[in-house]
Protein backbone atom coordinates (compact mmCIF):
# COMPACT_ATOMS: atom_id res chain seq x y z
CA UNK A 1 0.00 0.00 0.00
CA UNK A 2 1.33 3.41 -0.98
CA UNK A 3 1.84 6.03 1.69
CA UNK A 4 0.20 9.37 1.08
CA UNK A 5 1.99 12.32 2.67
CA UNK A 6 -0.50 15.11 3.26
CA UNK A 7 0.62 18.69 2.85
CA UNK A 8 -2.09 21.20 3.69
CA UNK A 9 -2.12 24.33 1.58
CA UNK A 10 -4.12 27.48 2.10
CA UNK A 11 -7.37 27.46 0.12
CA UNK A 12 -9.77 24.80 -1.05
CA UNK A 13 -9.04 21.99 -3.44
CA UNK A 14 -11.04 21.96 -6.64
CA UNK A 15 -13.99 19.64 -6.97
CA UNK A 16 -17.07 19.04 -4.90
CA UNK A 17 -15.64 16.50 -2.46
CA UNK A 18 -14.15 17.19 0.93
CA UNK A 19 -10.36 17.06 1.20
CA UNK A 20 -10.61 13.75 3.07
CA UNK A 21 -12.84 12.19 0.40
CA UNK A 22 -10.49 13.42 -2.34
CA UNK A 23 -7.50 11.89 -0.51
CA UNK A 24 -9.33 8.54 -0.29
CA UNK A 25 -10.23 8.73 -3.97
CA UNK A 26 -6.63 9.47 -4.90
CA UNK A 27 -5.38 6.50 -2.86
CA UNK A 28 -7.91 4.23 -4.63
CA UNK A 29 -6.74 5.57 -7.98
CA UNK A 30 -3.13 4.70 -7.13
CA UNK A 31 -4.15 1.11 -6.33
CA UNK A 32 -6.56 0.58 -9.25
CA UNK A 33 -5.84 -1.60 -12.24
CA UNK A 34 -4.54 0.30 -15.25
CA UNK A 35 -6.29 0.45 -18.57
CA UNK A 36 -4.52 1.04 -21.85
CA UNK A 37 -5.69 2.64 -25.07
CA UNK A 38 -4.34 3.23 -28.54
CA UNK A 39 -5.80 6.34 -30.15
CA UNK A 40 -5.34 7.25 -33.81
CA UNK A 41 -6.47 10.60 -35.21
CA UNK A 42 -5.51 13.57 -37.35
CA UNK A 43 -4.92 17.22 -36.43
CA UNK A 44 -5.94 19.93 -38.91
CA UNK A 45 -3.20 22.59 -38.60
CA UNK A 46 -4.22 25.86 -40.33
CA UNK A 47 -1.15 28.12 -40.20
CA UNK A 48 -2.60 30.60 -42.70
CA UNK A 49 -5.68 31.44 -44.70
CA UNK A 50 -8.83 33.22 -43.59
CA UNK A 51 -9.33 31.13 -40.41
CA UNK A 52 -5.94 30.18 -38.99
CA UNK A 53 -5.83 27.92 -35.92
CA UNK A 54 -2.15 28.60 -35.16
CA UNK A 55 -1.30 32.19 -34.28
CA UNK A 56 1.94 33.90 -33.32
CA UNK A 57 1.76 35.65 -29.95
CA UNK A 58 5.44 36.53 -29.40
CA UNK A 59 8.88 36.48 -31.01
CA UNK A 60 12.45 37.19 -29.97
CA UNK A 61 14.72 39.84 -31.42
CA UNK A 62 16.44 37.18 -33.60
CA UNK A 63 13.37 35.29 -34.87
CA UNK A 64 13.15 37.15 -38.19
CA UNK A 65 16.78 36.28 -39.08
CA UNK A 66 16.75 32.73 -37.70
CA UNK A 67 16.60 29.79 -40.13
CA UNK A 68 14.62 27.90 -37.47
CA UNK A 69 12.33 30.78 -36.35
CA UNK A 70 14.03 30.54 -32.97
CA UNK A 71 12.08 32.40 -30.29
CA UNK A 72 8.72 32.32 -32.04
CA UNK A 73 5.81 31.51 -29.69
CA UNK A 74 2.46 30.40 -31.10
CA UNK A 75 -0.86 29.32 -29.64
CA UNK A 76 -2.82 26.47 -31.19
CA UNK A 77 -6.50 25.54 -31.34
CA UNK A 78 -6.56 22.84 -34.04
CA UNK A 79 -9.42 20.52 -34.96
CA UNK A 80 -8.92 16.79 -34.22
CA UNK A 81 -10.57 14.52 -36.79
CA UNK A 82 -10.97 10.77 -37.30
CA UNK A 83 -9.60 10.89 -40.86
CA UNK A 84 -7.11 13.21 -42.60
CA UNK A 85 -9.88 15.29 -44.15
CA UNK A 86 -11.17 18.45 -42.42
CA UNK A 87 -14.80 17.44 -43.01
CA UNK A 88 -14.38 13.97 -41.45
CA UNK A 89 -15.77 13.11 -38.00
CA UNK A 90 -14.77 15.75 -35.45
CA UNK A 91 -13.26 14.26 -32.28
CA UNK A 92 -12.04 17.32 -30.40
CA UNK A 93 -9.42 20.05 -30.31
CA UNK A 94 -5.63 20.18 -29.92
CA UNK A 95 -5.02 23.30 -27.82
CA UNK A 96 -1.86 24.74 -26.38
CA UNK A 97 1.37 26.53 -27.05
CA UNK A 98 4.33 25.75 -29.31
CA UNK A 99 7.68 27.49 -29.39
CA UNK A 100 10.52 27.32 -31.87
CA UNK A 101 13.28 26.41 -29.45
CA UNK A 102 16.29 25.13 -31.38
CA UNK A 103 18.88 27.47 -32.86
CA UNK A 104 20.20 24.90 -35.36
CA UNK A 105 17.32 22.59 -36.37
CA UNK A 106 13.59 22.94 -36.96
CA UNK A 107 12.21 21.77 -33.62
CA UNK A 108 9.36 22.82 -31.38
CA UNK A 109 8.82 22.64 -27.66
CA UNK A 110 5.16 21.76 -27.24
CA UNK A 111 2.63 22.02 -24.45
CA UNK A 112 -0.50 20.55 -25.99
CA UNK A 113 -3.84 19.47 -24.54
CA UNK A 114 -5.88 17.03 -26.58
CA UNK A 115 -9.46 17.86 -25.62
CA UNK A 116 -11.99 15.23 -26.71
CA UNK A 117 -15.52 16.51 -27.42
CA UNK A 118 -17.40 13.34 -28.40
CA UNK A 119 -17.56 9.60 -27.90
CA UNK A 120 -16.48 7.69 -24.82
CA UNK A 121 -13.68 10.19 -24.10
CA UNK A 122 -15.96 13.28 -24.28
CA UNK A 123 -14.81 15.94 -21.83
CA UNK A 124 -11.46 14.21 -21.18
CA UNK A 125 -8.01 15.54 -22.00
CA UNK A 126 -4.52 14.20 -22.59
CA UNK A 127 -1.51 16.45 -21.98
CA UNK A 128 1.52 16.24 -24.27
CA UNK A 129 4.67 18.13 -23.35
CA UNK A 130 8.02 17.81 -25.08
CA UNK A 131 10.40 18.38 -27.96
CA UNK A 132 9.10 17.86 -31.50
CA UNK A 133 11.94 17.61 -34.08
CA UNK A 134 10.10 18.52 -37.29
CA UNK A 135 12.61 16.93 -39.67
CA UNK A 136 12.00 13.41 -38.29
CA UNK A 137 9.45 10.78 -39.17
CA UNK A 138 7.71 9.10 -36.21
CA UNK A 139 8.35 11.90 -33.72
CA UNK A 140 7.85 10.63 -30.16
CA UNK A 141 6.27 12.97 -27.63
CA UNK A 142 5.53 12.16 -23.97
CA UNK A 143 2.00 12.00 -22.60
CA UNK A 144 2.39 13.35 -19.07
CA UNK A 145 -1.16 13.46 -17.76
CA UNK A 146 -4.84 13.74 -18.42
CA UNK A 147 -8.25 14.47 -17.01
CA UNK A 148 -11.64 12.76 -16.97
CA UNK A 149 -11.37 9.22 -18.32
CA UNK A 150 -7.61 9.77 -18.71
CA UNK A 151 -6.95 10.78 -15.10
CA UNK A 152 -3.35 9.92 -14.14
CA UNK A 153 -2.47 9.15 -17.77
CA UNK A 154 1.02 8.44 -19.00
CA UNK A 155 2.38 7.20 -22.27
CA UNK A 156 3.61 8.56 -25.56
CA UNK A 157 2.41 9.86 -28.89
CA UNK A 158 3.90 9.26 -32.31
CA UNK A 159 3.40 12.26 -34.60
CA UNK A 160 3.93 12.54 -38.33
CA UNK A 161 3.21 15.15 -40.94
CA UNK A 162 0.55 13.49 -43.10
CA UNK A 163 0.43 16.34 -45.61
CA UNK A 164 1.38 19.99 -45.95
CA UNK A 165 0.21 22.47 -48.61
CA UNK A 166 2.78 25.26 -48.99
CA UNK A 167 0.38 27.49 -50.95
CA UNK A 168 -2.37 27.49 -48.31
CA UNK A 169 -0.02 26.96 -45.33
CA UNK A 170 -2.24 24.07 -44.19
CA UNK A 171 -0.93 20.90 -42.61
CA UNK A 172 -2.46 17.63 -41.50
CA UNK A 173 -0.69 15.88 -38.65
CA UNK A 174 -1.19 12.20 -37.87
CA UNK A 175 -1.08 11.07 -34.24
CA UNK A 176 -1.02 7.61 -32.71
CA UNK A 177 -1.20 7.79 -28.91
CA UNK A 178 -0.41 4.93 -26.55
CA UNK A 179 -1.71 5.71 -23.09
CA UNK A 180 -2.11 3.98 -19.73
CA UNK A 181 -4.66 5.44 -17.31
CA UNK A 182 -6.90 4.65 -14.38
CA UNK A 183 -10.63 5.09 -14.89
CA UNK A 184 -12.58 6.49 -11.93
CA UNK A 185 -15.33 3.96 -12.65
CA UNK A 186 -13.04 1.21 -11.29
CA UNK A 187 -12.47 3.08 -8.02
CA UNK A 188 -16.01 3.53 -6.78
Amino acid sequence: MAMLDIIHLNGDISGSQSPEAEEQRFTRLLQAKQKVAKLHFFVQDALGGSSPTVLEVARSSITANSTTSFGQVRVVDDLITAEPYPDSEKLGRAQGMITSSDLDKAALTMSLNLYFTCGKYKGSTLCIVGRNPLDRKNRELPVVGGTGVFRMARGYAISNTYSYDVDTNYGVLEYTVYVAYVDDEDCV
